[in-house]
């Protein structure tokens, strides 16, 4: 395996082949080190046990939005820290487990905003089923097989 580490970002590659591409963070002048982590990573670690969140020195870098670190807080504030945990990590799993990140953070903004504490069974209710299934009738065109005679013509 090779990385190639650049300004911005670090790219491993298995022979000649990409592999994975990850943003990459620098410190602050303060000596503070910035941590980037993508919760699709550790997830399901964090669902067999939520309560690692709370001691989690990457929590702050862990929220994908500012709508997780908003609802975080909030869930601290007004729970214990066994349900804090255990909702926030039941929120970042559907967010994974459903592709709504994005969907998720507006629907918490509605939350924070009306004072409520988001839940993800209340908010896996509230997202709009996206249609999985696959197409029934698919066209294929193959080509005739004088196509190829022609080709092989024209090398030799």
């Amino acid at each position: 395996m090779r990385v190639h580490i650049y300004d911005d970002r670090i790219e491993a590659y298995l022979g000649s082949s990409h592999v994975v591409s990850h943003p990459r963070a620098r410190g602050q002048k303060s000596g503070h080190r910035i941590h980037v982590i993508n919760y699709h990573h550790v997830i399901h670690a964090l669902k067999r046990k939520p309560g690692a969140l709370a001691n989690s020195i990457y929590c702050d870098s862990l929220f994908p939005r500012t709508e997780y670190v908003l609802t975080w807080r909030r869930l601290q504030a007004a729970l214990s820290r066994r349900d804090a945990c255990r909702r926030m990590v039941d929120i970042l799993f559907l967010a994974h487990d459903k592709n709504a990140e994005v969907e998720l953070a507006t629907l918490m903004t509605d939350d924070l905003r009306q004072g409520r504490l988001s839940d993800a069974r209340d908010l896996k209710t509230l997202l709009v089923p996206r249609d999985h299934s696959l197409p029934k009738d698919v066209a294929v065109n193959l080509p005739a097989l004088s196509c190829f005679d022609t080709l092989l013509e024209d090398v030799g």
